[in-house]
């Protein structure tokens, strides 16, 4: 049990990190499409900026998502969800995440299959750029083995609060 409880910790605050980092990435991003639009009024617009925009979109996306779960700000069919009790909110939570684990284990095994075959080959984009796809890949691979361990992290979360065990997140308990 403590052992649970201390792994629920410990993810949170990676992820937290992690999160906060990733929150950052839109003022970069930001960057990129300016000078973007400010290259194409030069009359010599740059050629990467597009691409490198959907770059570090996908490190803003999947680094942010566990973090966006740990908080609960991610988006959710709630039609009857925030009639239901705490503890039957953890019950269907504890039984539905069971498919999203299943979908991040389905996603991670492509998502490292995808990466090792970039790194492998060498494998570039097709575009006038060409930039190695492995870094991009990468770090999707690593957003989304994060969010299966949140995941995991919140199924656990259900399951103690069920037993009357409540562990709060990071963002509760000051972390």
């Amino acid at each position: 049990m403590k052992f649970v409880e201390a792994y629920i910790r410990a993810i949170d605050a990676f992820n937290r990190k992690v999160g906060r980092f990733a929150m950052y990435l839109i003022f970069g991003l930001m960057g990129v499409l300016l000078w973007s639009t400010l290259t194409k009024f030069a009359g010599s617009p740059a050629l990467w900026t597009l691409e490198f925009a959907q770059f570090v979109m996908v490190g803003y996306y999947l680094l942010g998502g566990p973090y966006s779960m740990q908080m609960g700000d991610h988006v959710r069919m709630d039609l009857v969800y925030s009639m239901w009790s705490p503890r039957r909110k953890a019950a269907i939570d504890a039984v539905t995440v069971l498919f999203l684990l299943f979908y991040l284990c389905v996603l991670l095994y492509g998502g490292i299959s995808s990466t090792t075959y970039a790194i492998e080959y060498g494998e570039r984009a097709h575009s006038v750029w060409r930039p190695y796809m492995w870094p991009v890949k990468l770090v999707a691979a690593i957003g989304v083995f994060l969010m299966l361990l949140q995941t995991l992290a919140e199924f656990f979360r259900d399951i103690l609060y069920l037993r009357g065990v409540s562990v709060n997140h990071a963002s509760e308990a000051g972390l």
